[in-house]
């Protein structure tokens, strides 16, 4: 990949992350206090498991992919994890977060966006790749996150369009 070819994908994807932004700070929002609790299964992580985990590791991809590399530092997620009380909080967290990476991916080189990244030794993709990688994976806790709303005592939000409880 060109560092011309990685600028241009690498603006590609930030533009359709800014897109996700204001949805994924809705499906946040509409965690009910109450229902952080909820799981649909024993083996599911509860809504407030999710929701910490979406804005946590939406930033996390982003810090890996700009910094060139993938690693993860337990103890500080758990610090900045410990941070967070409310709902509020992480929607706070996220915010703010966001569109400073997504700004650090806007100014990042094209030569640092062509450059490898490995990520976690299965599979070495440039920068500007990953970044599909990074928002394919938040869309996806996303939609679980979603799809908790109702049963946790909440409505859901308009994704892509019309929800029961929300008109586009």
């Amino acid at each position: 990949m060109t560092p011309e070819q990685a600028t241009f994908l690498a603006q590609q994807f930030a533009q359709l992350m800014e897109g996700e932004l204001p949805i994924t700070l809705k499906v946040l929002r509409a965690v009910p206090e109450s229902g952080r609790d909820y799981r649909p299964d024993a083996k599911s992580r509860s809504a407030w498991e999710l929701a910490t985990h979406l804005a946590q590791s939406d930033v996390w991809f982003l810090d890996c992919i700009l910094g060139g590399a993938f690693g993860f530092d337990k103890a500080a997620s758990d610090a900045q994890l410990a941070g967070f009380t409310t709902v509020a909080d992480v929607v706070a967290f996220y915010e703010r977060e966001m569109p400073a990476r997504l700004a650090r991916v806007r100014e990042a080189s094209g030569d640092d966006m062509a450059r490898l990244v490995d990520f976690f030794g299965m599979m070495k993709r440039p920068a500007a790749v990953l970044l599909g990688l990074a928002n394919n994976h938040g869309v996806h806790h996303r939609g679980q996150l979603a799809a908790y709303l109702r049963a946790s005592g909440s409505k859901v939000p308009a994704i892509y369009g019309d929800s029961a409880d929300e008109p586009m």
